[in-house]
């Protein structure tokens, strides 16, 4: 179920959900940088980086803490998209990224969604304390394929 009150349909699509409607180009103003059949990505609307994309899957998941060891290949394709969305945008220090996820209740959207920033260095002090590393609010992409690889269940 939605944080909105609302399920999914059939094919995991959940028409209040924005992310949902960005997936599907019923949101204006949106460009997909990329799409496939599972997976999007956008730039973020208050981006933190000069390179700032949201990599989702294309179906109503929930945050991260719904997920389980069946969803580390979905977490790893995220990954794999959001490094090669950065790639294509000229980004060549895979070194100076940042990838991860909010922790809830910190996650202002509901849908899964990873946050690919570039580079890290250039991270302005609010956005550094947003996307900040080892803090209660946020989660790199490793940190919860381990967690998931390791105990099942995320939260």
């Amino acid at each position: 179920m939605s944080a909105e009150g609302e399920q999914p349909d059939a094919a995991g699509y959940d028409a209040k959900c924005v992310f949902c409607r960005i997936c599907n180009s019923q949101e204006g103003g949106a460009e997909l940088l990329h799409s496939d059949e599972e997976l999007a990505c956008f730039r973020d609307i208050r981006p933190g980086a000069p390179h700032h994309y949201l990599v989702v899957p294309k179906a109503h998941v929930g945050n991260c803490k719904t997920l389980t060891n069946d969803h580390v290949q979905l977490v790893q394709n995220m990954v794999e998209i959001g490094k090669c969305v950065l790639q294509k945008n000229n980004v060549t220090d895979m070194e100076d990224i940042r990838l991860g996820f909010h922790w809830p209740p910190f996650c202002s959207i509901s849908h899964l969604h990873l946050h690919v920033l570039a580079p890290a260095s250039q991270l302005g002090f609010l956005s550094r304390m947003i996307y900040r590393l080892n803090s209660y609010w946020f989660i790199t992409a490793d940190q919860l394929i381990e967690r998931l690889q390791s105990n099942g269940p995320a939260s």
